[in-house]
Formats: structure tokens, sequence, C-alpha cells
């Protein structure tokens, strides 16, 4: 759209507050935007000269501009708040993040477990978070485990089952981790209590922890129960010394977001921060391209409402650098001067500058390819996907091959800090198994891989995947056990279809989204072992090593088997073939030798 085009219609434009849309010739919503003046913020795009190519870019593409009035400013920035999200203008900036978050959950179960996982189920579990870190939840569930004992196994812990005496205590139990839940030692109402502190740390709100560790310790030492009253004492300066590497303003201050932007014109660089009781719980940092000339405080404003949304932020009170909208008039808008608001501030600006100083290092050596921590970062994903003990640096996956029903082969490849380690693949010549039996298979070749690594005293794998469903897994978990290894890896089946993960035991697959990276990873490795098995497979036969039924005829070899076969497609259609049919191929004498093997029990009768 013209100068000329656009001042015919800019007179029925109102000087109100409210949000305008931009649409092409062909009717697609290119831009949104809010105003707290409609015809002068609309104007500003016409009649002055962009300095953005891309803003250039878009006045050009302009055919007709719609737009909504609202009583305020405010509804302004939600009602554009709202469009964006909905359809996605070309011309507005991105905020869709590909990450799946970790939250941390409390089991909808008798005894509710609680551990990390990235997948939220709608199963009446409590989920708390997302953490925008897996390093973030591991000390979080670190320092829980330290100052409450709950369970950690899988049992299930009705109590129709615990009262039938079907569980023992285990290590955990005697190590004072666990209070014993399966044998009725502890109550479902104490267990619940113990819950309620978790999810105090969970929210930051240590306080309230600490009163009841000390509540617990003075009622022990009343009972003369001194060592357990020492425990407790332990416990309570663990406490204080998470608060102590934690907190980094003063505690007083309460609940509070901070947000800070970096804008290079072409990216706006942005730190977030959530603040609970003086504790920074989550921190984020956030690259936005700017897809045209856009106001500091108009993308703050939406990036910072993206990331109160995505975090749960309840907080009332925003620190900023400067003036933004929030979604929220109840929200409290702070730009500090000076004091503890100051410092937090300060450090959001710090955080940010050295994100976007990362950024850019990393753009000018071209590192587009992920790096050897993108790598270690994808296992660690695989790890809280899978809840595995400790991340997966070593993995090798195993997989069986045949062709037609016939000449069967496995194949092993080994993955190290999330890359292939193309050194300990291996391949396998079925020994032990007559014909084809895919779960035969596959128990022999998990057997001999891993006696062989006992007997070398060769270090394990943390994760051991079996490309197959239900019945591969449990052939190789035969062998796993067999060789007294259970529980000293984590055995998992990749159903071949699905791509669903199978756990030893579980009658329900576990379904990763399609497009998670450790998912990517999972998939890959399958891949990988799938072209060693069949390159494998292949070169074999091309080198005579595997016989066919036709090579045991005399005067028949691997080549005339192989021209038989490629002709008549199987040895079955080749049995109903007439002397003259075979002749063809064979010449007249081979064909009648040919002939009379596979027809000498006829003329017997």
């Amino acid at each position: 759209m013209t100068r000329e085009e656009y001042s015919t219609i800019a007179p029925t434009i109102p000087h109100q507050p409210g949000c305008y849309k931009y649409y092409n010739s062909a009717g697609e919503l290119l831009y949104v935007g809010k105003a707290k003046d409609l015809r002068k913020r609309v104007s500003s795009y016409f009649n002055k000269g962009a300095a953005n190519y891309k803003t250039t870019k878009l006045v050009i593409e302009i055919s007709k501009i719609e737009y909504t009035v609202t009583d305020s400013e405010h509804d302004a920035f939600l009602l554009e708040n709202s469009l964006i999200k909905h359809y996605q203008p070309r011309y507005n900036i991105d905020l869709k993040d590909d990450k799946t978050y970790p939250f941390i959950v409390i089991k909808n179960e008798p005894f509710p477990r609680v551990f990390v996982t990235r997948r939220v189920i709608k199963d009446g579990s409590e989920y708390l978070g997302p953490y925008t870190g897996v390093g973030r939840v591991r000390d979080l569930l670190s320092i829980v485990r330290m100052l409450i004992p709950l369970r950690t196994c899988n049992l299930n812990l009705s109590q129709n089952q615990i009262q039938k005496g079907k569980y023992k205590v285990c290590l955990e139990y005697h190590l004072g981790n666990c209070n014993g839940p399966c044998e009725g030692l502890q109550t479902e109402d104490d267990y619940q209590e113990k819950l309620m502190q978790v999810r105090h740390i969970l929210k930051g709100n240590t306080s309230e922890v600490k009163k009841y560790l000390i509540k617990q310790m003075n009622e022990y030492a009343s009972q003369l129960e001194f060592e357990k009253a020492e425990i407790y004492k332990k416990k309570i300066n663990d406490l204080e010394l998470y608060n102590g590497r934690s907190t980094v303003v003063n505690p007083r201050l309460g609940d509070v977001d901070v947000v800070s932007m970096i804008d290079d014109g072409q990216y706006a660089y942005v730190n977030y921060m959530m603040v609970i009781n003086g504790n920074v719980i989550y921190t984020k940092n956030l690259k936005v391209e700017k897809k045209i000339e856009e106001e500091a405080s108009d993308v703050l404003s939406i990036v910072y409402d993206s990331f109160r949304e995505t975090f749960n932020s309840t907080t009332s009170e925003v620190i900023t650098p400067f003036t933004i909208d929030v979604s929220s008039e109840l929200i409290k808008l702070t730009i500090p001067q000076k004091g503890d608001k100051k410092k937090l501030l300060e450090l959001s600006e710090k955080n940010v500058a050295i994100f976007k100083d990362e950024d850019k290092r990393r753009a000018s050596l071209l590192l587009s390819t992920k790096s050897e921590n993108d790598h270690i970062v994808v296992v660690e994903e695989l790890q809280d996907l899978l809840q595995l003990p400790e991340p997966p640096i070593h993995i090798e996956c195993f997989d069986n091959s045949n062709f037609q029903g016939a000449y069967p082969v496995s194949a092993m490849v080994c993955f190290k800090n999330g890359v292939p380690s193309k050194k300990d693949y291996r391949h396998y010549h079925i020994k032990t198994v007559k014909g084809i039996n895919d779960f035969a298979s596959m128990s022999e070749v998990v057997y001999r891989r891993y006696k062989k690594l006992l007997d070398e005293n060769l270090p394990l794998p943390q994760l051991v995947i079996i490309d197959g469903g239900k019945g591969q897994l449990s052939a190789a978990m035969e062998s796993i056990e067999q060789l007294g290894l259970t529980g000293r890896m984590t055995v998992i089946g990749l159903a071949k279809r699905e791509e669903s993960i199978f756990f030893p035991g579980d009658t329900e697959p576990l379904q990763l989204a399609f497009d998670n990276p450790a998912h990517l990873l999972i998939r890959y490795i399958r891949d990988e072992v799938h072209r060693f098995g069949i390159t494998f497979h292949r070169k074999i036969r091309s080198k005579g090593s595997i016989k066919n039924e036709l090579e045991d005829i005399p005067g028949i070899g691997n080549k005339l088997a192989n021209e038989l076969l490629k002709e008549f497609r199987s040895v079955k259609n080749i049995k109903g073939l007439t002397v003259r049919e075979l002749t063809r191929i064979l010449g007249q004498k081979k064909a009648q030798v040919v002939w009379d093997y596979f027809n000498q029990d006829k003329e017997n009768d």
C-alpha cells in the first residue's frame, strides 16, 4: 500500500486505543499491533521512511487494514496478545519454543512417588514447574531426598497389597531414605504430611520446612531418642546450607518476576527470572528475531507475558528496566533505582549480556552443528524421559535381520556421549538357533555380548535398546537375568511401527513426542542398527557364505541357485516347475536333476 492509498482511509481510523491488523492481497494476516492512538500508530508506518528493510517490505505488502477499538491501552495489549497467539502472523515475533521443559510430578497413587518428567499426563497427578533446566530439577530433588524420606520404588502400594504382606523393605529403608510403607511401617497420613513439606521446598517456602524439621527434632529429643534428633539437626543444617547457596537477595522481598532485554536491531535477547522468597527458582534466556521495527517495550511486553504463562507465574510484581504492558492491572510494575531490587535487575542484565555474547561468538565461529555439550544435553533429556538413575552415556542397541524368512544374523551398535562409537559395533552369526526364531536369536546375541563384557571386565552400558516389541524384550531379559545383570543396566524394547517404548513387565508403552530431541536420538540409534545389520547381511550373502536349499542339490552351486531364485522368486515356486520350465534356465541335464530332487518322494509312492 502506498502513502497516497493510505491517505484515503486514514481519516476513518479513530484516535482511540485498540488493535490494528494488516492483510495482503490474498487475505493473509501479516501483522497485529496495538496502539494508544490507532490513527497515529498506523500513520507512522506510512508517513516516515522505515529504517528496517523488513518493515518497508511489510508496508508494500499491505492491501487491507482492519482495527478493533478497546476501552484502554491495557485491553489493547490483551487483545493483541490473543490475536498473535491464535493467528501467528508472519511479521510478528515468533515465540514458539519446541523445548519440552521438565516438571516434578507428585504421582496420583497410594504413597505417591516424586520424580522428574517431561510428559504431563491428565491422570490426577500434581505437576510442579515447568523448570527451565534439568540441573535445577536435580538440585531440588537432591535436597528433597536429603531432607524428606520418600519411597522411590515402583511397587503398587495399595492397602490390599500391603495387608497381604506381599512386599519387604529394601535397602533404602535400612539407609533411612524411606520409612517402609510397603510393609505398613508408615501410615498414609504421615506420608502425606511429608509430601506437604516437599511441596514447600519445591515452591521455595523453606521456612515452613525448617519449622517442621525443628518440631521433629524436639519431639525425638524430648523422648530421649538423641540419635534420631541428631539426624534432624543435620537435616536442618543441610537446609540452611541450601538456602545459603540459593538466596541471592533479601528473602523479605517476597515473590517477584524479573525481566531484562538487549535489543541489537535484528534480534532481541531476553532474560527472565522467577524469584520466590528471595530464591531464584527459574531463569530462562530467549533470543527473538524481530520481523519488523518494533519498540523495545512492545517486544519485552509480549515475551514477558509468554514467560509468565509458560512458567505459571502468580507473582504480583515484575521488575523491569523500562515500562512495559502486563497481562493484569493487578501486577505491580517496578523500575528500581537502588537497593535489592536494583541488584536483582542487574543480575538479570548480566545474564542476558553473557547470553548475547555467547550467541554472537557461536555465530561467528559458524557453529551450526551440535557441539559435544549439545549431545550431552540430549542424553540428559533421555535420562529424564526414561527416569534412568544416571545419564545413559553408553547406549547399545540390538537388531535381528533376515531375508525372506532366511539367513538370520544380528547386529549391535554402540553410542557414547550421544554419538556413534563405531569401533564398538558388532556383527553376529546366529550359532545355536535352528531356523528363523527372532526371540531365540535375540536371546543368544544378548547373552554372548554381555557374557564377553563380564569375562573381560569391560564396562556395561547404562541403557540397552532392543529393536522389537515385548517378545524380543522378554527374550533379551532372559539372558540378562541368566547372567545376573538385572538392575545393573536399563533394558527397553522399541516397537517397530509405533515407535513405542516398552519396559520389562509394563503393559502400556511409553510414547514420546515425535519431535522430542531424546526421541530423535533413539530413532537415530534404531536407524543406525538397521543400516549396520542390513549392510552386513548383504555382504555375507554376496560372498556366498549363506546357503539355501537349492545349493544342497548336486551340481547346483551358488550362481545357479541365485539365478533360479531371481527368476522364480522362491524355492516353493521352483518345486512346482516342470522339467521343461527348468530347462530354460539350467539346461536339460541339470533341470532333470533339480526336478528329480524335489519329486523323488512322488516317484517312490
